[in-house]
């Protein structure tokens, strides 16, 4: 492990790595790209919790935990960094991995998420902390930006005070792995968890100078993702763990001050962590996308749904990927087509593919 760890920028190679980058047809007709595998030998437990973002000149960035001793979660990994590929041509090739939050041993990193700034260029990533040497079982949050489409990154910047409260020390909390958004105010924001207390929502009116924690509690919730619907309103898709087998929706008319809340039934879902994000197109059409393991019991069947109406009705979805699979991330591509970027074949593989959207509707 590096004694500490900042990418400060070097050259990049774009030729395809035999061992990393093995492409596979799928059912489907679409090519799945593995991105991140353990190997053997490479001292590497595995790869998980993806996260996938479009930057502002086109570029993808796609991010993972680098967990080095296990596969726990951060709470019991003393070695997990952050590592990224990216892509210049929609996903075709990558570049070999990059190291870009790697902490001496005893500190771990952990659950990357990205929003893109698209008023300024910026690329903000979030992970979740632990210092095992001196703070085990504390969360805390930190953020480190890109201003060049993720070639370099700046230092980490701790932001635990401003978006949790003084009282949530001890208690499990963490962001939500995967993405964020920009509303069309330009506000920034994103989900933060805390296991007892329920979700909330973080964000930024200053395009990342500080931060703010909105104090409205939402459940039942845990990893969720937010978006916002054409009149302002804030919709939150969640992850629950009541052993109902499906999602919840929460909406919100007063910027997450208040929520009105009820069950999912056309959203199937084995207690699970799924994308949304909006589609925004030529035509002017409101388009949501959904992406989740369509099933009520086990983490297989990743598909990828749509909704015409703001999420009132769903699609019964195309199937990106019928056998196992776990978390995804969804990011529109810069040729119009939908990128996902999903953990597969019980976290042995992270996967990237595209389709378009005529693919996605059948035309």
């Amino acid at each position: 492990m590096k004694s500490f760890f900042l990418l400060l920028g070097f050259s990049l190679s774009w030729l395809l790595s035999s061992s990393q980058s093995e492409s596979k047809e799928l059912p489907n007709g679409l090519k799945a790209i593995n991105l991140f595998s353990a190997l053997e030998g490479d001292g590497i437990a595995c790869y998980r919790i993806p996260s996938l973002i479009t930057a502002i000149n086109g570029d993808l960035i796609a991010a993972i935990d680098q967990r080095v001793p296990s596969c726990g979660d951060l709470r019991y990994n003393e070695n997990i960094n952050i590592v990224i590929r990216r892509s210049t041509n929609n996903g075709k090739r990558w570049s070999d991995i990059e190291t870009i939050v790697d902490f001496p041993l005893g500190i771990s990193a952990s659950d990357p998420s990205m929003i893109l700034d698209e008023k300024t260029g910026n690329i903000f990533l979030f992970y979740n902390f632990m210092n095992h040497n001196n703070d085990t079982d504390v969360y805390y949050f930190h953020v480190i930006k890109s201003a060049d489409n993720g070639k370099t990154w700046s230092s980490p910047r701790d932001i635990t005070s401003e978006i949790t409260k003084e009282e949530w020390h001890k208690d499990f909390k963490f962001i939500t792995s995967g993405s964020g958004i920009q509303t069309n105010s330009g506000r920034l924001l994103h989900t933060l968890v805390n296991h007892d207390k329920g979700l909330h929502l973080f964000g930024s009116d200053n395009h990342g100078e500080s931060w703010f924690f909105i104090d409205s509690q939402i459940k039942p919730a845990n990893e969720s993702k937010v978006v916002e619907l054409k009149d302002g309103e804030y919709m939150v898709n969640s992850r629950v763990k009541t052993g109902e087998g499906l999602r919840y929706v929460h909406i919100s008319g007063d910027e997450g001050k208040t929520w009105a809340t009820k069950p999912e039934p056309q959203l199937p879902d084995p207690v699970n962590n799924a994308a949304l994000l909006n589609y925004n197109a030529a035509d002017n059409k409101t388009r949501l996308l959904f992406s989740n393991t369509k099933s009520s019991e086990n983490r297989e069947n990743l598909n990828v749904r749509i909704s015409y109406d703001e999420g009132k009705t769903w699609s019964e979805g195309k199937t990106i990927y019928a056998g196992s699979a776990a978390y995804s991330d969804l990011t529109v591509l810069e040729n119009g087509d939908i990128g996902i970027f999903f953990e597969a074949d019980g976290y042995s593989r992270n996967l990237f593919t595209s389709f378009s959207l005529e693919w996605l509707t059948d035309k």
